[in-house]
Parts: structure tokens; C-alpha cells; sequence
């Protein structure tokens, strides 16, 4: 457990990778919003949470597996995950930024992920206009 990372893991590098091909500047693990957004648009008021599936449990995803061991323990923690990823987007959108989750597994196809980063941030830009 010691080796999981909290900031600058794989995934989060590759989305900030293809954010910064298309243009965009931000700021990294904002400590003063909720949840601690790993990339923040600031003048779109955007937070972007890059998740891993197991930690994160993405609904249908075979990475979002339970181990075997110790399964109640395994269970109530991922509930709590869960519900506190819930709450910060909720705190977030009530302070009117809007968030953009993008889960492990989706960064193993680049070109998908960026034509839907594309189209999640020109959604929001469009709002904030």
C-alpha cells in the first residue's frame, strides 16, 4: 500500500500531457477546493479528478474488483471512498466550479480520451460564456 501514489501517477500526467497539447493551462492539487482537484482550470472554474478504478470503484469496470481477503473491511472502505468523492463534488459544484472525472482505465486509449476531454471542456467553456 505504501507504493500507491496520491499525485503525479501515470494517468494524471497523461491527461495533463494531452491538456497542455491542446492549449490549456492549469494548477495542480489545489488545496483550498475540495477534494483537492489533481488539475484545475481556473478561469473555467473546471476541476478535473483523475481516479483509479480500484481505489475510486468505477461502476462496471473489471479493474473495480474486491479482494478477497478481509472483504467487509475491503467493502466499507470503498463505500467511504465513495461517498467522500461524492461530497466533494457536491461542495464543488455548490462553490460553481463544475468537475470532469477521468478514470484509469480511459487513459489507455489517448485518442478517446482526448475527443472526450475535448468535448467535456467545450461544454463548460460554453456555460461560462
Amino acid at each position: 500500500m505504501s507504493r500507491v501514489r496520491q499525485a503525479n501517477t501515470a494517468p494524471e500526467m497523461l491527461a495533463r500531457k494531452i491538456l497542455h497539447r491542446m492549449g490549456f493551462r492549469f494548477r495542480l492539487h489545489r488545496r483550498d477546493l475540495p477534494g483537492s482537484p489533481d488539475i484545475v482550470l481556473p478561469s473555467y472554474r473546471i476541476a478535473i479528478f483523475v481516479h483509479g478504478c480500484f481505489w475510486h470503484r468505477h461502476p462496471g469496470c473489471k479493474k473495480a474488483s474486491i479482494p478477497k481477503s478481509r472483504r467487509s473491511f475491503w467493502e466499507e472502505k470503498f463505500a467511504a471512498n465513495v461517498e467522500r468523492d461524492r461530497k466533494n463534488y457536491i461542495a464543488l459544484n455548490e462553490l460553481g466550479w463544475h468537475c470532469v472525472i477521468i478514470w484509469e482505465c480511459e487513459t489507455k486509449d489517448i485518442p478517446a480520451l482526448e475527443s472526450r476531454l475535448q468535448a467535456e471542456l467545450v461544454k463548460y467553456m460554453k456555460w461560462r460564456n
